[in-house]
């Protein structure tokens, strides 16, 4: 089975890419939704941001605020890495296990969609990886429209990960998503064939 990482910068659409995928009946791991659905799966991490940030952000039913946690979070390096340290091994031991389902069920491709593929050294656990891509004015306006945030609460998120253009020297294959929905589209269908000629190679 091929590996294959999709990354790219918060507001750079590598949802878009990844439901053409699935779209085309390929096998997707999304790292958000793993790192939502850890918490129901190991309850310990809720436990573990309680002892370490305290309970200000939790509601009367023990709910997490995510929205006011997420400001409070990204406002700071040094909590997002305490974060970080609390949840990525909880993450990386799912998505491995989800992966290695994949691989059981015999699938040719299988993708991991993660913003932090690179921060986190996750595509070192990869075959290959694509960065989708777009210039920074596109990438502050789609996430101001899209999350309802502020440029300051924007430029929080978009600081807390590598700038998107340092992430170009690790991708093996770029795919400019700052046209149309058609042209990604066929810049994605070109680098399946190489990737589909790669598999039957090795």
């Amino acid at each position: 089975m091929l590996k294959v990482g999709i990354t790219g910068g918060i507001g750079s659409g590598k949802s878009t890419v990844t439901n053409m995928l699935k779209d085309d009946g390929f096998s997707i791991i999304d790292a958000d939704i793993v790192a939502r659905e850890v918490f129901i799966i190991y309850p310990e991490i809720m436990g573990n941001i309680k002892s370490e940030f305290g309970y200000d952000f939790f509601d009367s039913e023990g709910e997490l605020n995510r929205k006011q946690f997420g400001n409070y979070i990204f406002k700071s390096d040094t909590r997002r890495k305490k974060l970080e340290n609390i949840m990525m091994p909880f993450i990386t031991r799912e998505i491995h296990h989800r992966m290695k389902m994949c691989e059981e069920n015999n699938c040719k491709l299988c993708f991991l969609d993660a913003p932090t593929l690179i921060e986190n050294n996750l595509h070192t656990c990869m075959d290959v990886t694509i960065l989708v891509w777009v210039s920074s004015d596109v990438q502050i306006q789609r996430v101001m429209i899209r999350d309802d945030l502020n440029l300051d609460e924007t430029m929080d998120r978009i600081k807390a990960q590598m700038p998107i253009d340092e992430k170009r020297k690790f991708a093996d294959f770029i795919i400019d998503n700052g046209r149309s929905f058609e042209d990604t589209k066929l810049q994605l269908d070109l680098i399946i064939t190489q990737l589909e000629r790669l598999d039957v190679k090795l």
